[in-house]
């Protein structure tokens, strides 16, 4: 039986229901994809509350990627065929077993990258590519400072950013997970819970700063984040996990030394065909040369997609969580 876990309007975890859903045939340029795993973000969060608008509006299958089987295609179809393991990231309509997809919107999975790596690195994987390729180049011999250093994007961003020659100071709450964001690319981390931020930063840098802080949090590393930059330093802010900052004014950014700030999305970097293939390739390769090591630390059957969301929410999970339909 072919079924979605549905949430019917914005709420806490317990609204998800799971659902019978009829699988239609493939249009001109669609694929049928049956799923082996769905990632988990806190992007679904903020949808299933109702932060961010469900993609669609409610009621609403949520989740941003997985991975999976092509079973069928229709016509004009050439990016995939019948049997290929796949990829994606798109807004919502991960939480099920199957579903219909732009062909377009696929990509193959590499031999020696699996299923569960696969789905838990398109979203969050593409995600830190275009952070440190795009919103701020980091270059060898930088200085950054990257929130949130044991979440999903920041394990695989310190990761590559180390490999990029730079230094990455990461935050994270607890031993446990700044021990993990330092055995992932960082050669600093303070446990926000125990020490000021910008106080450490500064003592790290010898007061000079950082090039740019890479934030996901928000409210509560706001403005944190602005005082620990250099001069023309570049703000890149991607995710509010702790609320949105109620105080921003663009007149902080000459405060705080002309700086630069950015509110990028991923879907902007890979709405063309080509930009999704090549980003995508330059992640798998790093993944399959063992440069990134991808940490699936927790699965949950996609039935129990209520357990998953509260483990998220209580931050008791770390690196990427998987939902296995």
């Amino acid at each position: 039986m072919a079924y979605a876990m549905v949430a019917a309007k914005a709420g806490n975890s317990k609204i998800f229901k799971k659902q019978e859903i009829d699988l239609a045939k493939p249009k001109k340029g669609e694929a049928l994809i049956r799923h082996t795993a769905v990632g988990l973000n806190f992007i679904d969060v903020y949808h299933r509350t109702g932060l961010y608008p469900a993609p669609g509006g409610f009621p609403a299958i949520l989740g941003g990627e997985g991975a999976g089987i092509v079973e069928a295609v229709g016509r004009g179809v050439t990016e995939v065929k019948v049997g290929d393991r796949i990829a994606y990231t798109l807004g919502g309509g991960a939480y099920a077993s199957h579903r219909i997809i732009g062909a377009d919107r696929l990509v193959k999975i590499p031999n020696g990258v699996s299923d569960e790596v696969a789905a838990a690195s398109m979203l969050k994987g593409l995600t830190a590519h275009y952070l440190i390729h795009d919103s701020y180049k980091a270059k060898k011999g930088d200085t950054v400072l990257f929130h949130a250093a044991a979440g999903g994007v920041g394990l695989i961003a310190g990761q590559w950013l180390k490999d990029k020659g730079v230094t990455v100071i990461g935050t994270a709450g607890g031993a446990d997970k700044c021990k993990l964001a330092k055995k992932n690319g960082c050669a600093h981390v303070i446990d926000y819970k125990a020490k000021n931020f910008v106080k450490e930063v500064m003592r790290i840098t010898k007061n000079k700063g950082v090039a740019a802080v890479y934030d996901s949090v928000g409210k509560d590393t706001y403005p944190g984040s602005l005082q620990v930059m250099q001069k023309f330093g570049t703000f890149v802010t991607f995710g509010q996990s702790s609320g949105v900052p109620s105080d921003f004014k663009l007149a902080d950014l000459a405060a705080y030394g002309a700086l630069y700030a950015t509110r990028p999305t991923l879907f902007t970097f890979i709405e063309e065909r080509s930009e999704l293939v090549r980003r995508s390739r330059q992640l798998f390769k790093m993944i399959g040369e063992g440069k990134i090591k991808m940490q699936v630390n927790q699965t949950f059957p996609l039935t129990k997609i209520t357990q998953a969301h509260n483990a998220l929410e209580g931050r008791k999970t770390t690196g990427q969580t998987v939902l296995i339909p």
